[in-house]
């Protein structure tokens, strides 16, 4: 037993045990806060909580997270050049500051048809959104700069802070007996920004000063990076939202397939500690010019995806039906078929993440934009198709999923070939130094 967890720990990309830890606590804080929620609240405010749960884990992880990618990138690329990374989080800053505003705008004009659309009237969980995204915003910010420096000790605190309270103030929200859909929801917002000012101080500590980075170089991929974000978090979180507009009284199908979702997207949560170290990793080969290195991570990574979607999909396919009734206090609708589709989808969605990375490594944000738009059209002919709301939803997730992974496979094989070599430009910079020893502090 010990010698299969060195090797998977061999295969695994420098720093993702150090993120683990974290990863595992935010991923729990997600099943704690929607079981509290679930046991605390009636069907009507599950629902409510239920679709602003996934507008935050869709739309603005689609937003936000591809500022993270971006950071992370660009600023491992400039540690193996010996660049600090001072400028890149100052005008990172104001480019957040400035995507947040225009997010909070947005809900603030459409308030009224949002709330009366999605939360049953609910102009409060209109502004428990906009907090939630706020919150986003500063920790995927300040997560991109850690994950490029290679700081994944303070990475990893940051996710373990923000689960943890999740957790508590999920726990409290039930023992106060505030039994009301905006309480829980304003954990979303609450939580990641306290989280982000415990790790404020190191990252601080641990930016310095270096070459001035023009706005064309931190923006040049971003939109395109952000559109492909979004559309991946539609393939991912569709069936929800679609049931609410397919069904919408049907409060039951939509608290059931968000419980079924976030059961069966467990390994989601443990391929989450590998995204940056990954991302990190890629970047600082690239940048290296080797492209052994680069191939080698990408085989390791897509084995230990392969493991953990069976290690996940079993499970939940076997007791998916049973264990949603137990930890949500769902009501029976879904069936195991409906976890194995689930399950299906999720493996293929966590290969399309790892193979959209490295194309994104090369700079090919255009071919990763065709490949998720080429999955939604997918998704959206298949739920357009007649028939059972949520077989529809769940099957377009899963074919969604399988023709992104399928175009992504393409586009980087043709990619690979003609991408252009990194070679660092300062000798005394040492390429392994972010690749095989990252900073846990």
């Amino acid at each position: 037993m010990r010698t299969l967890l060195g090797k998977l720990a061999s295969a695994l990309p420098p720093g993702t045990l150090a993120v683990a830890g974290g990863t595992v606590v935010l991923g729990a804080a997600s099943y704690v806060h929607l079981g509290v929620a679930g046991h605390s609240l009636d069907t009507e405010a599950m629902a409510n909580v239920s679709v602003l749960w996934t507008i935050v884990m869709s739309v603005g992880i689609g937003v936000f997270f591809p500022i993270e990618q971006e950071l992370t990138r660009i600023v491992a690329a400039r540690a193996v050049l010996g660049h600090g990374a001072a400028p890149v989080l100052r005008r990172a800053a104001v480019l957040t500051a400035a995507i947040l505003g225009t997010v909070l705008a947005v809900l603030a004009a459409a308030a009224g048809p949002l709330a009366d659309g999605l939360f049953h009237g609910d102009r409060s969980l209109v502004a428990a959104l906009g907090g939630a995204f706020a919150g986003m915003a500063v920790c995927y910010l300040t997560r991109g700069v850690l994950a490029g420096l290679g700081r994944f000790g303070a990475y990893g605190v940051q996710l373990g802070v923000d689960g943890g309270l999740r957790i508590v103030l999920a726990f409290g929200c039930a023992a106060f007996g505030l039994h009301s859909a905006l309480a829980f929801s304003l954990v979303l917002a609450v939580a990641p920004v306290a989280a982000m000012l415990v790790t404020l101080p190191p990252l601080l500590r641990a930016v310095g000063p270096g070459e001035r980075i023009g706005w064309r170089e931190l923006t040049s991929g971003l939109g395109l990076l952000v559109c492909s974000t979004l559309l991946s978090q539609v393939v991912v979180n569709a069936a929800v939202i679609s049931t609410k507009l397919l069904a919408p009284t049907d409060s039951v199908l939509i608290a059931a397939l968000l419980n079924a979702l976030v059961l069966a997207r467990v390994p989601l949560f443990v391929f989450g500690s590998l995204q940056a170290s990954l991302l990190n990793g890629l970047s600082a080969a690239r940048a290296a010019g080797d492209r052994a290195a680069f191939s080698a991570m990408l085989r390791k990574i897509a084995v230990v995806v392969g493991g953990l979607g069976v290690l996940g999909g079993v499970p939940a396919t076997l007791l998916g039906p049973w264990l949603i009734q137990v930890l949500f206090g769902a009501q029976p609708r879904l069936g195991c078929l409906d976890f194995l589709l689930l399950s299906v989808g999720t493996v293929a969605y966590m290969f399309a993440m790892v193979l959209g990375q490295a194309l994104m490594v090369f700079e090919r944000h255009n071919l990763q934009l065709a490949c998720w738009a080429a999955g939604t059209a997918v998704l959206v002919g298949v739920t357009a198709v007649p028939g059972d709301v949520a077989t529809r939803v769940i099957l377009a997730y899963t074919l969604g999923s399988l023709a992104t992974v399928l175009g992504m496979l393409a586009a980087l094989r043709a990619s690979f070939p003609s991408a252009p070599e990194h070679r660092p430009s300062s000798p005394s910079a040492d390429p392994g130094h972010l690749v095989g020893h990252p900073t846990t502090d």
